[in-house]
């Protein structure tokens, strides 16, 4: 399957990085213009949450939110737990999947929830927004029909932890659906960042991003799942194809709407500008010798884990 970036993406690759500071990006736009052409066009307005929900949601996570959703089949009339749900987009194609029933959405981000409680509300079913950890859950045993977890396992402290709160709050015979990243070698894209991150900002600087692959092994999710009650348990490799209109986009939207955004801490602009121009340029290159202002595609594999209470 190929996964194209929405319109609201397009407008964010025109990023002038000078503005960039701890609390995100301040500025507006400055000319009329739409094409991609020029770096000193746009600037970004929003704190990492507010661009998470912006950029990285519709260009990645709202996409592996579908194919998550559409294997849970969440029905009319149940109650839907999103662990991690970040800004909430699998809550809310889960509430937009069944049209009536019970959606939570709960994060240990409080920011993270601010941007969800600010998304515009469907008809129903209302989507309530908790904020706690994964591994102590304020929530009452056997509540929930369905568990959904997307891309968000592999980041818990304690991942057994974790699981054995979704399976308390399940019903018995309840449904827990969820996804990791696997090895990052089957991103290439990701892998291709990594190696120029560390090859550019020495060796570290790509610790936060191959954490996302930290759960890769099958076996080792198939175990944790096992060993936690779960049973039924089946586990499938899924593949997606990603594009983004350029390798400088694609570094942009990591160095800004994501925890990455620390490793511009103190650079100035033209320092900034130099370092996400090389690194687009490494990719492109990785990826098959584009330039670093040509469209670029890339696989990304998950492992999702369906399972019974």
């Amino acid at each position: 399957m190929t996964i194209g970036l929405s319109a609201g993406y397009d407008r964010f690759v025109q990023t002038d990085m000078d503005m960039f500071d701890e609390g995100g990006v301040v500025a507006q736009r400055r000319t009329g213009e739409t094409r991609m052409a020029r770096d000193d066009e746009w600037q970004i307005e929003g704190n990492a949450a507010e661009l998470f929900e912006r950029y990285v949601v519709p260009a990645i996570t709202a996409l592996w939110a579908a194919d998550l959703v559409g294997r849970a089949a969440p029905q009319p009339g149940e109650r839907v737990l999103d662990v991690a749900c970040g800004t909430g987009v699998v809550a809310r194609l889960a509430a937009r999947t069944m049209g009536a029933g019970r959606v939570v959405g709960l994060d240990i981000n409080a920011a993270m929830l601010s941007v969800a409680r600010l998304q515009p509300a469907l008809p129903a079913p209302a989507i309530e927004w908790v904020e706690a950890s994964a591994l102590q859950m304020p929530l009452p045993d056997r509540s929930f029909d369905l568990v959904l977890c997307q891309l968000g396992l592999q980041f818990f402290p304690d991942r057994s932890r974790a699981l054995q709160e979704m399976l308390r709050v399940l019903v018995p015979k309840g449904r827990l659906a969820l996804s990791v990243f696997t090895a990052i070698e089957r991103t290439p894209i990701a892998k291709a960042l990594v190696d120029s991150l560390d090859r550019h900002l020495g060796p570290g600087a790509s610790t936060i991003k191959r954490s996302e692959h930290a759960l890769y092994d099958a076996g080792e999710l198939r175990r944790l799942v096992t060993e936690t009650g779960f049973r039924d348990v089946t586990i499938q490799a899924v593949t997606l194809t990603i594009r983004f209109p350029s390798a400088r986009d694609y570094v942009r939207l990591q160095l800004l709407a994501t925890p990455q955004a620390g490793l511009l801490k103190g650079m100035d602009g033209a320092r900034r500008d130099a370092l996400v121009g090389t690194i687009a340029a490494d990719i492109a290159a990785s990826l098959g010798g584009v330039a670093a202002d040509d469209e670029i595609a890339s696989p990304q594999e998950v492992h999702v884990a369906v399972a019974r209470k």
